[in-house]
């Protein structure tokens, strides 16, 4: 059982998280590279960014739908980054992870590495009785929404790896202010919406705070990648 370090960094600029994930992602790459072992060197960090759209490496501007200079009135960042897929939103009431493993003491298949991270996701909106599930070439976890009983994405991913280390990974929509969604074709699609865990709950009054579904979405993370998580400090 290998061992993962949780580091919560609050609310953060994205610049900020960007820089402390790819200095982390880097010492453990270069292990690799110096014949040093990354046994028990793993990290796990939490954040909530401020507003910001990003664009992974394969990403077309035109998912964008307004003017960058419109973006920074609206006081919303804009990034472009290596990670997979196309344009996402993060911000406040969203919980995103970044998982930097060593992939050589867990499973040497990235495919297999991101069904396990949306599974951690479908296990923790289960226990708020939100039933998420995957859809075939659409990366994410999707529920098909209260509302109008069309499929939504609740959760979207996008990781990078160099020599089996990981960076980026993925973001839950907790309770997050969707209308920022519709700056962007959130993930390139335009026929499918975006959904919240406060949306989904079929009694509005048992909204959980950030912290209830981070300690859930832990205890499922270590489950799935049969780790021990050890909390420390940023």
């Amino acid at each position: 059982m290998q061992q993962v370090h949780v580091i919560d960094l609050g609310k953060i600029a994205y610049a900020n998280s960007l820089e402390i994930q790819t200095q982390k992602f880097e010492t453990l790459v270069n292990n690799k590279l110096n014949g040093q072992s990354n046994n028990d060197a793993h990290f796990l960090y939490l954040c909530e960014h401020l507003p910001v759209i990003t664009l992974g490496k394969s990403a077309n501007e035109n998912n964008v739908l307004i003017p960058e200079t419109l973006l920074k009135e609206k006081q919303i960042d804009i990034f472009h980054i290596n990670r997979g897929g196309d344009v996402t939103f993060h911000g406040l009431g969203q919980i995103t992870g970044y998982p930097i493993l060593d992939l050589d003491f867990f499973t040497s298949d990235l495919k297999k590495y991101m069904r396990q991270l949306e599974e951690v996701i479908i296990q923790t909106i289960k226990v708020f009785e939100i039933e998420g599930y995957r859809i075939e070439d659409a990366t994410g976890v999707w529920v098909n929404s209260i509302i109008d009983k069309q499929p939504k994405k609740i959760a979207a991913f996008g990781v990078k790896s160099s020599r089996w280390i990981t960076m980026h990974g993925f973001a839950l929509n907790v309770d997050v202010d969707l209308s920022y969604f519709n700056l962007i074709n959130p993930c390139g699609f335009t026929d499918k919406g975006v959904t919240s865990i406060a949306n989904e709950l079929k009694n509005k009054d048992d909204k959980p705070t950030m912290l209830q579904v981070k300690e859930i979405l832990l205890q499922k993370f270590a489950a799935v990648f049969s780790a021990q998580l050890i909390e420390v400090a940023p």
